[in-house]
């Protein structure tokens, strides 16, 4: 490809993306906010070019399971600067919005944030606005509003947030919870995003065959309450759901990441599907800042391949959302984009437990936000 002029023009010495396959030096060209080109053999002329000859260009980083929120959730942190800034492009909600607040969320959070925010609608009408647990009171997981909600939202919505742990959901019973969730499920078409129940309250088989395909559970990698795997092997009853199309994702959070767990998964060949930071206000202030980066290098750490890593924070995640346009480097589709650099000096690593782990860590060179190079989105805002 010659003699055409690009808006952007970025070469890395290794571009990958899952979908349309290049893994490898190239380049990405971009006109108008959106992919002309990608892959080796593009050349050509632009008003702007960028050179990463030892960085890695991905399609924008892809967090589905965290708290973007300016306001109106006790999560809540700010996308653009704890998110955008730091890679991520997209990012869904867990749940930070329901029924009678997903208004403001939408208007202040989705609309004004240069973040792509997509919302697991939580099946509690008042989401994750009350330090409570959000479905202490049985009564606010309401399913008629929640479907109406949803029906409005439109696009914005992915998913429906339904956790059943003892700390969402306190005395309510867990299997009437999750039962009204799945009627808000079948009754939008969207899949469910799940946090699982300590299994001496309710056995996780038994949790685990009321999901369906495409339905997210996320805390994969915890140590406790609940644990997949036992003697250092995936249990069967989680590697059967996976076999019926059930997702696993990280969700690491404050507490929900076990180095070693995550470890004898990946061994005895269990990845997760997606890998998630569950960030929320916690994390604000730690050294180092709790990101998207930083959490897909644990998992490369305990035996994930880079390969592997990028596509579950790319392409497998954005199949996750039912938005797969949002995890590639395919022409034609919107100009996200993500450059990262491997440092091995960069260490250790810790889990929730504050296990470390040495290995090295993921940087971020550079984020394009359709189009547009993040940093300067934020001085012309």
């Amino acid at each position: 490809m010659t003699d055409d002029v690009f808006d952007l023009l970025i070469r890395a010495g290794r571009l990958f993306c899952a979908d349309s396959k290049p893994d490898g030096p190239g380049a990405v060209a971009i006109r108008d906010g959106r992919i002309v080109a990608a892959g080796a053999d593009v050349e050509g002329s632009a008003r702007r070019t960028l050179e990463f000859p030892t960085g890695v260009l991905l399609p924008g980083l892809i967090d589905l399971h965290a708290h973007p929120a300016k306001s109106g959730s006790v999560f809540g942190v700010e996308p653009d600067e704890f998110m955008l800034r730091r890679g991520t492009t997209t990012v869904g909600s867990q749940g930070d919005a329901g029924a009678d607040n997903w208004q403001t969320y939408h208007a202040e959070t989705i609309e004004q944030s240069q973040t792509r925010v997509l919302l697991a609608m939580n099946l509690s009408r008042v989401g994750e606005s009350t330090e409570a647990g959000c479905l202490e009171c049985l009564d606010d997981a309401d399913v008629d509003a929640c479907v109406s909600a949803i029906e409005s939202a439109g696009e914005s919505v992915w998913a429906i947030a339904v956790n059943v742990s003892h700390n969402a959901c306190g005395e309510s019973d867990p299997r009437e919870v999750l039962q009204r969730g799945l009627t808000a499920a079948v009754a939008t078409g969207l899949p469910l995003l799940f946090g699982m129940r300590r299994p001496e309250d309710w056995p996780l088989a038994a949790q685990l065959e009321r999901l369906r395909p495409g339905d997210v559970v996320t805390y994969c990698f915890r140590r406790e309450p609940h644990c997949i795997v036992s003697d250092c092997r995936v249990l069967p009853e989680v590697r059967e759901a996976r076999k019926r199309g059930i997702l696993f994702d990280v969700g690491h959070g404050a507490s929900s990441f076990d180095f070693d767990v995550a470890a004898e998964a990946i061994a005895d060949d269990f990845p997760p599907d997606t890998i998630s930071t569950d960030l929320q206000r916690r994390h604000v202030g730690m050294l180092p800042q709790h990101d998207l980066p930083l959490t897909m290098s644990k998992l490369h750490v305990v035996g994930m391949t880079m390969a592997d890593v990028f596509t579950a924070v790319t392409h497998a995640a954005a199949t996750a959302l039912g938005r797969p346009q949002l995890g590639t480097l395919a022409a034609g589709t919107e100009a996200d984009l993500t450059v990262l650099a491997w440092d091995e000096t960069i260490g250790p690593l810790a889990d929730s437990s504050g296990k470390s782990r040495n290995g090295g860590q993921w940087s971020v060179l550079l984020t394009v936000r359709g189009g547009a190079i993040v940093e300067e989105l934020r001085v012309e805002s």
